[in-house]
């Protein structure tokens, strides 16, 4: 005989204790571009995201009101313009290094207001990038840094907004997106 009181688990819902994560992201054309590069390089089994830029780690599920009415209200402003300069090595991984005045002022908004609620490794000055390739032999980073290195191509683009993720089922999904000013 089965409890008639008890339901299935509403997926809708955050999990308990389910940390958060906040991202910029990539217009269309440039996630379109760097997501293949992820898709391509990054160990299938680790690749929970899309290509994005990752703002703050690891918030804490009780500070999920707060977080959503910071991004709305930083999202009200103007697109950050940003700048794909090159390669970054990460040791183990490859990414796009983004460089972005605007994105910076807008982390160090995020990081003031939720002080205390933050990692600390959220609270210093962020080098930005899009990671296409992570947790692999650091020749097999090297050797992909030596492919692109030719090919690359400084690249110019608007931010489309902020995002807030929940980590559910062992795979980061957007709780959602905060467009800034005119994107869509």
């Amino acid at each position: 005989m089965t409890d008639s009181s008890t339901s299935a688990p509403d997926r809708s819902a955050p999990p308990r204790g389910a940390p958060l994560l906040v991202t910029a992201e990539l217009p269309a054309d440039v996630f379109a571009w760097a997501d293949s590069l992820r898709q391509a390089h990054y160990p299938p089994e680790r690749n929970r995201l899309g290509a994005h830029v990752t703002m703050l780690h690891g918030l804490p599920p009780s500070a999920e009101q707060e977080v959503r009415r910071l991004l709305a209200r930083l999202a009200a402003g103007s697109a950050p313009e940003a700048r794909i300069m090159g390669l970054m090595d990460l040791g183990r991984g490859t990414a796009l290094e983004v460089e972005s005045a605007a994105l910076s002022l807008l982390h160090g908004d995020l990081a003031e207001h939720l002080r205390g609620l933050i990692q600390q490794k959220d609270m210093h000055p962020p080098r930005f990038h899009i990671t296409v390739q992570n947790k692999v032999p650091a020749a097999v980073a090297r050797a992909l840094q030596a492919e692109l290195a030719p090919i690359l191509q400084p690249r110019a683009f608007r931010f489309r907004g902020l995002a807030l993720y929940h980590w559910r089922d062992e795979l980061w999904q957007m709780a959602q997106l905060y467009p800034f000013r005119g994107q869509a």
